[in-house]
Order: C-alpha cells, then sequence, then structure tokens
C-alpha cells in the first residue's frame, strides 16, 4: 500500500511540476520563449497563417517575437528587430512598445498580404498582451485606429 501511495504521489508530483504550453497564465510566463505569428484579427477579420506552408516555402523564420525583461525582438519579413518596452506593475497586461528598429532589407515576401510595415506598426502602437489558450495576444491599433489582435503560438 505504501507503495502504491508513493508512486500515486510522485505522478501527481510530475504532472503537477510540468508546465505545458497551454497552462500559460500571465504575459510573465511568455517571457524567452520564440513566438510564431498565427493569426491577425482586423475589424472582426481574421487572417490566418499557415506555419507548415510558411516552413516548406522556406518563410518559416518570419513574423516572430521574443520578449525579455526589457525589450522584444523578433523577425518581420524579412528584417531583425527590436523595441524596448514598459509594462504597468498594476496592471500586467498594459503594456507600451516604443519605436521598433529593425535591419533595413528589402521584403521579398508578404504571406497573406501582411507588409513587415504593417506588423511593424501593430508592434509599435500594442497597448496591451496576455495569454489565451496557450497563445500570446498583442491588442494594438492600425494606422488607422481600427482594433487589431495580433496572435503568436509557440
Amino acid at each position: 500500500m505504501k507503495k502504491l501511495f508513493f508512486t500515486f504521489a510522485l505522478i501527481a508530483a510530475f504532472v503537477l511540476g510540468c508546465k505545458s504550453t497551454n497552462n500559460l497564465t500571465d504575459i510573465s510566463d511568455a517571457i524567452g520563449k520564440d513566438w510564431k505569428l498565427v493569426e491577425v484579427r482586423v475589424n472582426n477579420r481574421n487572417t490566418e497563417f499557415n506555419r507548415k506552408t510558411l516552413v516548406r516555402d522556406g518563410f518559416g523564420e518570419i513574423f516572430t517575437i521574443k520578449i525579455d525583461t526589457e525589450n522584444i525582438s523578433g523577425v518581420g519579413a524579412p528584417n531583425r528587430y527590436s523595441a524596448p518596452y514598459t509594462s504597468s506593475a498594476e496592471d500586467i497586461t498594459s503594456v507600451k512598445i516604443e519605436t521598433v528598429r529593425s535591419t533595413l532589407m528589402a521584403p521579398i515576401y508578404h504571406p497573406e498580404r501582411l507588409r513587415e510595415h504593417e506588423f511593424f506598426v501593430y508592434i509599435q502602437n500594442t497597448y496591451k498582451w496576455g495569454l489565451s489558450d496557450g497563445k500570446l495576444e498583442l491588442h494594438s491599433k492600425n494606422d488607422s485606429g481600427t482594433d487589431v489582435v495580433m496572435v503568436f503560438s509557440l
């Protein structure tokens, strides 16, 4: 009986101690991970990005984001970018991302008609972020002030 109880306790401790991507609960869980854009919602119109197709076509590493404790960085299409950000201690979902700095290579591909410049505008205009169903969501506005939600997956 002791052996059965010990085995059960060990399994429970292992399961509770493991962090799956679906158990991400706040933005601090997103830090240090490589996120890839999978969806953009503008005016309730969803544009999905098929990452398998992008990989197959040689563009698997575009439209990415990585968050550290002071900066965000990643790859647009095709330029690398970074920007400092600040968040509120009172409201961890509130964020202000400063001006995006990027390399200056000419883009040759615009998947789902998303231009790199638009992606950078959405990043810069981000005012709120969070995690939902294991995905990182950035809430932003486009140049016209329309709401935009970018959804990233691991």
